[in-house]
């Protein structure tokens, strides 16, 4: 009976499928780019908005966390005496850094849906604006800001590099200055005892630290 010619007879044939190797930095890349073009998609899914606080209150913190995201994304000029690299994630480590950053990118994704049409991607108060108690918002008041903090950590530890570490560290203070701005509006255009009563029984960005 004659030999039917296959792939083990002939392994250099068409019978052979590249394998394509998923590095951590590219799974983590990658999450960043479909949390960014669901989040952009998303921004559709908000009703409309009734009130704002004047914009040049929100200048101060916009500018921080796009300087942060500059310093953390490398997009920079270059500073060899600052951006050493002192440590490389590598094997587990690095995948369960790419971990870390997809549970940052769910947590905001699970308080986005919990927010439905009152989100907003600045500070605002919308058509039938109510506090959200519900969900991520029992944990933290702040649950969107939380996970992104996560992902932005797990970037600077990527990197293992100076400048992304100070610009996550950057990021972080832009996110914080946001939520005050956002706390102090929501309190005059929602009720100060009804905001206040919820911040006394939830932390900020953290859960289950509060405040003495």
């Amino acid at each position: 009976m004659p030999l039917i010619p296959g792939p083990a007879l002939y392994p250099d044939s068409c019978f052979l499928i590249p394998i394509v190797t998923l590095s951590p930095d590219r799974v983590l890349q990658a999450a960043w780019g479909a949390w960014v073009l669901s989040w952009l998609a998303a921004a559709l899914w908000s009703t409309r908005t009734e009130q704002r606080p004047p914009r040049q209150h929100e200048r101060r913190y916009r500018l921080i966390t796009a300087l942060g995201a500059l310093l953390l994304f490398g997009m920079h000029p270059a500073w060899p005496s600052l951006d050493v690299q002192f440590w490389r994630p590598s094997g587990d480590a690095a995948w369960a850094i790419v971990v870390l950053a997809i549970c940052g990118f769910a947590f905001t994704w699970w308080a986005r849906i919990a927010l439905g049409r009152l989100w907003s991607g600045t500070v605002t108060r919308k058509a039938g604006h109510i506090i959200v108690t519900t969900g991520p918002y029992a944990l933290v008041r702040h649950p969107i800001y939380t996970g992104l903090l996560v992902a932005v950590v797990a970037t600077a530890l990527m990197s293992g590099t100076v400048l992304p570490y100070f610009g996550a560290a950057v990021f972080a203070i832009g996110l914080v200055i946001k939520a005050r701005l956002e706390e102090q509006f929501l309190r005059s255009e929602l009720g100060e005892d009804n905001y206040r009563n919820y911040a006394r029984r939830v932390p900020m960005l953290v859960p289950f630290v509060r405040r003495p």
